[in-house]
C-alpha cells in the first residue's frame, strides 16, 4: 500500500481532505496547498500551533491611515463580534471560501465605506466570486444589524466610520494570520474560534465579550 497523494512512500495517517491514507511528508507539503483540510483534522491542528505568525511591515500595511486603538475595539465590541461570527458562518457556508477569499472581501469592503466618507456611495464588489458572495452576506449582514440596533434602541448607533475602523481591524488579522498556501483557512478556523467563544461566554454569563489574540 503507498501514500495517496505520491504513490510512492508507505502511508502513517489517513487524510480526510483525500479521504486515503498518506505519509508524513505529504501531509506537511500539500497540507492546505493541493489537499482542501477540514477544519477539525487532528493533524491541521496540531499544525497550527507550530505556525509562525506572519510578520507585518507597518509601512506597507494597507489602509494604515484608519487609526484604530483599543478604547475604539472595546467601544465596538458588539459590532466586532457580530462581524466575526458573521464573517466565520459565512465563510462555512459558502463551499471552498478560503483565507484569500477573505481577504478580497474585506479589501472591497473597505473600499465600499470609504465611498461613505465622501458622500458618494458606491459599491467596489469584488470579481472574485467567491469574495463576492462573502460581501454580499456582510453587507446583508450590517443592514439587519442596523435594523436590530434601531429597534432596541430608537437611532442607528452604528456610524459608517466605525464599520470601516472594524473592518480595517479585521483585515490586518487576515494578514497576520494568513499562512500563504492557497487552500489556506487559518484565519477562517480563528474566526470561527473566537465566534464560539463568544457564544460560550454569553451562555454561561450573559456578557458579549469578545475576546481577540
Amino acid at each position: 500500500m503507498s501514500c495517496a497523494i505520491c504513490q510512492t512512500r508507505r502511508p502513517k495517517r489517513f487524510c480526510p481532505g483525500v479521504r486515503g491514507s498518506i505519509c508524513t511528508i505529504c501531509c506537511g507539503t500539500e497540507r492546505e496547498a493541493t489537499v482542501a483540510c477540514p477544519l477539525d483534522c487532528e493533524f491541521l491542528r496540531d499544525a497550527r500551533l507550530h505556525e509562525k505568525p506572519v510578520s507585518l511591515d507597518e509601512d506597507r500595511i494597507p489602509n494604515s491611515d484608519i487609526r484604530i486603538t483599543e478604547e475604539f475595539l472595546e467601544k465596538q465590541a458588539p459590532l466586532l463580534s457580530f462581524l466575526v461570527r458573521t464573517l466565520a458562518g459565512a465563510a462555512l457556508e459558502i463551499p471552498g471560501v478560503v483565507d484569500f477569499d477573505l481577504r478580497d472581501a474585506l479589501e472591497a469592503l473597505i473600499r465600499t465605506y470609504r465611498t461613505l466618507r465622501s458622500g458618494v456611495y458606491y459599491e467596489s464588489v469584488p470579481e472574485n466570486a467567491l469574495a463576492r458572495d462573502l460581501f454580499r452576506s456582510v453587507q446583508r449582514g450590517l443592514d439587519e444589524f442596523r435594523k436590530e440596533q434601531q429597534q432596541n434602541r430608537g437611532v442607528f448607533t452604528i456610524r459608517d466610520a466605525d464599520i470601516l475602523g472594524i473592518l480595517a481591524f479585521l483585515q490586518r488579522m487576515e494578514l497576520a494570520k494568513n499562512n500563504g498556501r492557497r487552500r489556506g483557512r487559518a484565519f477562517i478556523d480563528l474566526l470561527c474560534g473566537l465566534s464560539a467563544e463568544r457564544e460560550a461566554d454569553l451562555a454561561e454569563t450573559g456578557n458579549s465579550r469578545l475576546v481577540l489574540p
